[in-house]
């Protein structure tokens, strides 16, 4: 397996430490539904809002910024497979799309969490 893949499961579990400690319940990680995956899927610390984590982990933001890997088609995947999510996990709770980056290696760690990265837009085809 790459270092690439090493170092993106380090950063989803980063992530989710950080997550944890603003008092969000984890509910499940790299959740697949056919080729989309939802990284994080949590439920916010008073429980009315289910938020989609997407985790963008980099060495560095020397060349770009992690949260700008998040294009549209990255959005329409995970607006598709968070809809599957919702109807298979039976929740009605209103949704949120978070970004969270990672940036740095060992103790040397920001993270960055965005809070409504987007709104997924009425048709996205």
């Amino acid at each position: 397996m790459a270092s690439h893949n090493d170092y993106g499961r380090w950063g989803e579990q980063k992530a989710a430490e950080y997550l944890e400690k603003k008092g969000y319940h984890i509910l499940h990680r790299n959740w697949r539904t056919g080729r989309r995956d939802l990284d994080i899927t949590a439920v916010t610390e008073d429980g009315e809002t289910l938020v989609i984590v997407e985790v963008k982990a980099r060495h560095s933001t020397e060349m770009t910024k992690p949260e700008e890997a998040v294009d549209w088609r990255k959005m329409r995947n995970l607006v598709f497979a968070a809809n599957t999510y919702v109807q298979r996990m039976g929740i009605s709770l209103g949704v949120r799309f978070d970004i969270i980056t990672v940036v740095g290696e060992g103790d040397n760690v920001q993270i960055d969490h965005i809070e409504n990265a987007f709104v997924p837009p009425m048709n996205m085809r």
